[in-house]
């Protein structure tokens, strides 16, 4: 069974973007390298700070509007209480 996930990808600025996949290292790889012109490559967003996993796409779906709908300032807080220090959780797969 395939697993779906929810992740973040931020920048230095702490500027983020919230998406859903079922195939995340190929998706952050994209972000990383920026292989689709959009908002994440517009905003130099290569660090993956948060990441959450599902067992369907339904599930993945209804979390990544759940998050998108929240404030800024919660978003925040669900990262540092998960990353406190920010680090890229992709860092040693791409470039270590």
């Amino acid at each position: 069974m395939a697993d779906f996930y929810v992740y973040v990808m931020s920048n230095l600025s702490k500027a983020h973007y919230i998406g859903m996949t079922n195939n995340v290292e190929r998706r952050v790889w994209e972000h990383k390298f920026k292989t689709t012109a959009g908002f994440t490559k517009r905003y130099n967003l290569t660090m993956l700070v948060h990441m959450e996993t599902f067992p369907d796409p339904g599930s993945a779906i209804a979390r990544e509007k759940e998050l998108k709908g929240w404030r800024r300032e919660k978003k925040m807080a669900l990262i540092l209480e998960n990353n406190p220090c920010w680090h890229d959780l992709a860092f040693d797969r791409y470039v270590g």
